[in-house]
Formats: C-alpha cells, sequence, structure tokens
C-alpha cells in the first residue's frame, strides 16, 4: 500500500467516525433542546395556573364570608333604583309585549370582622334585580292604559344579582388588599399544595423550591431551600390589583430539572455512547492495526534491504578470493591462498553469525531458548567481551577504557548469552563511532543492584531513534546510505536477554555527541 493511498484511507475512515459521532450528537442535542422547550412550556403553563388559582383562592374564601354578611346587614348606606321599560306592538295583529326590568344598588359598609388583615372598612354593595314580562293578544287594546286584562304570558323574576356584586366588590377588594403585607395573604403550604397539585397535572414530579419576590426583593414567603438563581429560575406575576398591576412575582427552580429533561432519551443516550465507543475502538483497532502492518512492511523491507547488504559484501569478497585462488600464478602460493582461504572462512563465519543472530531472536520470541544461569562475576564477563572486539578497535585506532567501580560484581546469568550481549553493545558502539573508537566501561553497585554503562562518543541519535532502539529489525533512518552494516536485531537481542535475567536496560544518547548504554542486574550473595 502506497503512503498515499494509506494517507487517503485514513482520511476517510476518520470523516466517517467524525460524521457518525457528529450526526449523534447533533441528534441528542436537539432532542435535549426540545425537551427543555416542552419542560420550559409546562413550568410557566403551571405557574400562571398557580398565580390565578391563589388570587382566586384569596378572594373566594373572602367573598363568601361576605356573601353571609350581607344578608345578615339592616343598615344601609344608601339606595337607588335604576328601572327599564319595554313596550312593543304588532300593527297587524294587534299583540302586545311589555318587558320592564329593575335594579335596587344598596351600598354598605362592612367592618374589620370579615377580614383578619387588619381593614377598617370595605365599602361594597348589593343589587336586587326583578323583571317582568307580559304579552297581551287583541285589536281590542288602543293604548296600554288598557292593559287591566290578564295577559296570556306573564313571567316575573326577582332574585339578587350576585355577579354584579361579585365584581364590585373584587374591584375593592383588591384595591384595599394590595396594602398589606404578603406573607399576610398567602401561606407556604398553600404555595406548595397548588404547586404539587399543578405540576401533577403536566405530568411533572420533580421536587422545586419556589418564593415569592416583590420589586426583585426576597420576602417572607419562601421555601426553606430556595436560591435565586437567574438563568435557572422561572418566574411569573402573582396576586394582581384593581388596575391589573402588580409588583409580585411567584419565583420557582427545580434543583434536579436536568435530570428530569434527560430522564426519557437516557437509554439513548448511553446506547449512542457504547455503540459509539465501539465504533472508536474498532476505528482505533483497525487504524493501529493499518499502521503496524505499514510498519511491519517497512520494517521487512528494510530487514531485507540490509541484510541483502550484509550477505553481498561477504559473498562478492569469497567470490573474489576463489577467482584468485583458482589464478595459476596463485594457486602454487601457499601463503596466498592461505590468506585468501582464511577471507572466505572469515566471511562465511560472519554470514553464519548473521544467520544465528536472525534464528536467536526467533527461538527468543517463541520462547524456545534454553538460557541455563550460574553464579558469575560481572567484570569477567566484561572482560571476556572485550577482547573481542578489542583488535577492531586498536585497528581503528580507538580504545577502551574500564573503570570498575562496583566492589560487588556477583549477578545470576547465563555467561555466553551475556557475553554477546555487551559484544553487541561494543560492538554497535564501534559501527556508529566515525572516528577512532572512544569507549568507556564503568560499573558501580547501587543498592542491591549493579549497574553497567558503556559510553561512546560517536555519532549518537535522535530521542526518537533512542525510544525505539530496542525494537526488532529497527534502525534510523539514513536514507539509501548502508555506511553502517547491520539489520536492527543485536540490541533487540540485548533487550530480550537483560529482561531474562530480571535486569533493566536503557540508552541515553544526543545527536553528534555519542550514546550510553545503561544495564543495571540485581546482584546475588
Amino acid at each position: 500500500m502506497s503512503k498515499r493511498v494509506f494517507i487517503l484511507l485514513v482520511l476517510l475512515m476518520s470523516l466517517s467516525l467524525i460524521g457518525i459521532i457528529f450526526v449523534q450528537a447533533y441528534f441528542i442535542k436537539s432532542f435535549v433542546e426540545n425537551e427543555k422547550k416542552r419542560f420550559h412550556s409546562s413550568v410557566l403553563t403551571t405557574l400562571h395556573k398557580v398565580s390565578n388559582d391563589i388570587e382566586e383562592d384569596e378572594y373566594n374564601s373572602k367573598f363568601e364570608s361576605y356573601q353571609k354578611l350581607i344578608t345578615e346587614e339592616t343598615e344601609v348606606d344608601s339606595s337607588a333604583v335604576s328601572q327599564l321599560f319595554i313596550y312593543q306592538q304588532n300593527n297587524k295583529t294587534k299583540d302586545r309585549l311589555i318587558y320592564s326590568s329593575g335594579v335596587l344598588e344598596e351600598n354598605y359598609k362592612l367592618s374589620q370582622s370579615l377580614f383578619d388583615i387588619g381593614l377598617d372598612s370595605l365599602e361594597i354593595q348589593r343589587l336586587t334585580g326583578t323583571s317582568r314580562l307580559e304579552f297581551y293578544q287583541g285589536d281590542d287594546l288602543i293604548d296600554n292604559k288598557d292593559l287591566g286584562s290578564s295577559p296570556i304570558v306573564n313571567i316575573l323574576n326577582s332574585g339578587r344579582l350576585k355577579e354584579a356584586e361579585k365584581n364590585y366588590f373584587e374591584k375593592n377588594f383588591k384595591a384595599y388588599v394590595k396594602t398589606f403585607p404578603i406573607h399576610k395573604r398567602v401561606s407556604n403550604e398553600t404555595i406548595n399544595d397548588f404547586m404539587k397539585l399543578k405540576l401533577a397535572e403536566e405530568g411533572i414530579d420533580l421536587d422545586f423550591e419556589f418564593a415569592i419576590y416583590s420589586n426583585e426583593l426576597a420576602t417572607k414567603v419562601q421555601s426553606e431551600n430556595f436560591e435565586y438563581d437567574l438563568e435557572s429560575t422561572y418566574k411569573v406575576p402573582i396576586f394582581y390589583d384593581e388596575n391589573r398591576q402588580t409588583p409580585y412575582k411567584l419565583l420557582v427552580n427545580f434543583p434536579k430539572d436536568s435530570k428530569f429533561i434527560l430522564a426519557p432519551i437516557i437509554g439513548m443516550i448511553l446506547l449512542s455512547i457504547v455503540f459509539t465507543s465501539i465504533i472508536v475502538i474498532a476505528y482505533t483497532s483497525a487504524l493501529y492495526q493499518l499502521i503496524k502492518q505499514r510498519k511491519i512492511s517497512q520494517i521487512k523491507t528494510d530487514f531485507i534491504n540490509n541484510m541483502t547488504h550484509e550477505f553481498k559484501t561477504p559473498i562478492a569478497t569469497i567470490n573474489l578470493a576463489l577467482d584468485a585462488i583458482k589464478n595459476p600464478a596463485i594457486i602454487d602460493d601457499k601463503d596466498k591462498v592461505k590468506r585468501y582461504l582464511s577471507m572466505i572462512k572469515e566471511e562465511n563465519k560472519r554470514m553464519h553469525a548473521q544467520v544465528e543472530n536472525v534464528l536467536r531472536i526467533s527461538k527468543l520470541e517463541k520462547n524456545e531458548l534454553n538460557i541455563s544461569k550460574d553464579r558469575v562475576k560481572l567484570h569477567d564477563i566484561i572482560d571476556t567481551a572485550i577482547a573481542h572486539v578489542e583488535l577492531i578497535v586498536e585497528n581503528r585506532q580507538g580504545y577502551i577504557k574500564t573503570f570498575f567501580e562496583a566492589n560487588k560484581s556477583s549477578v545470576l546469568a547465563n555467561e555466553t548469552h551475556f557475553i554477546n550481549v555487551i559484544v553487541n553493545i561494543l560492538d554497535n558502539a564501534i559501527k556508529y563511532s566515525p572516528n577512532a573508537p572512544e569507549i568507556e566501561v564503568y560499573t558501580e553497585n547501587i543498592g542491591t543492584n549493579i549497574i553497567l554503562k558503556i559510553k561512546d562518543h560517536g555519532s549518537g541519535m535522535s530521542k526518537a531513534a533512542a525510544k525505539r532502539v530496542f525494537e526488532k529489525f529497527y534502525r534510523e533512518h539514513t536514507g539509501n546510505i548502508h555506511n553502517v552494516k547491520g539489520h536492527g536485531l543485536g540490541l533487540a537481542y540485548v533487550k530480550r536477554i537483560v529482561d531474562d535475567h530480571q535486569g533493566y536496560v536503557s540508552v541515553e544518547s544526543e545527536k553528534g555527541k555519542g550514546s550510553t548504554f545503561i544495564i543495571k542486574l540485581p546482584l546475588i550473595s
């Protein structure tokens, strides 16, 4: 898969995932907003009903008391009568219809016994209405003076005009009652009962807190835990006066309104989160596998290129040596033949070592490599490893210096494998030293551990490379330049062996200033 196709595929997958998440979030947000609007509308409807019912309850209770008192009241302050008379005649049939009505207005002043809010008196009216409907038939009636005969229809009504009285009472009552403290007009219990009733009618079963404010200031009428919040508090006017004005507002808030609003869709939200999480995990896993496969493909390509280069040089050297031996001028020269045969043997050993490294790593991955451990001195192992590479270092006019500061160096280790570990690190230091290799080896005791440091002054590596240097087949990118031989297995082998010895290996490096490999191993008594 080319890099461009890979990037395009990742981009399309990412856009698809973002689109799915965006659509789900949009629908959930729209649903929540609709639920908020519905809840807001239901609450305001409820509050208006509560406001009206509280006012009507206050008024009706007083009007009923007034009805009882007005019936017993005998002292009339003043009275007046209003009359209406309608006369209608049909000229063809001589039929006549007569309608008359009258209203008796009696004014009273009721004492404060009607109320417990401190009124001196309240002006009210008792209205009594009468009406009469008569129907006469015949052409012998000349005018309305002749209406002495009995009418065919005679309807007489008389009684109190309670609705008119009620309206007059309400206007005067509201004018007087607005001068008194709000806590004497309504109680917390009354508001609480009305709120519960009306909220239940709207299908809202939710705890609430309430208060009545006058001109944006708190009054004594409020629930125990009410807290005014401009954004979350609902409010409607209450206790209008006779001019439809009021300083009072009924305020209500719901501490757990979010839970109530989300309740209908919480299941959908949870399912959406679950399915989205599954999609994200699947996407992440697929992306990880794609990146991993691409990385493995790149590693394999690099490995093949490096191995090809590693085998190409020895094979070419062997072929040249064989061609030289075939030369008649050389075949009789035993010294030269021995030299070329020695070269063939060394190059063959080199190829064999590369194959052994690959096989060794493969066995380590499968846990098939049998590593027996014995008590050994780490200083002795270091000396043996240095001996393996000493000639190469001297040939490049370099040096390896040791600083054994550890008093104790006994560890439980496999001598052969640990010699290979140190040789690999030293070989790495030699290969990545452009000039004469300058290598220092340090040991020290820290607690119950021994620390081994192998420091070179070579080309070093970047921080990114230092994090991945122990990965199998990893080599820092140098383009198509193969001036440093290897295939990225040596340090992977080092880490696997050190880990198997319950140790720890790390590297500190800076580009252009060299690297320091650090191995920590537990000491044994």
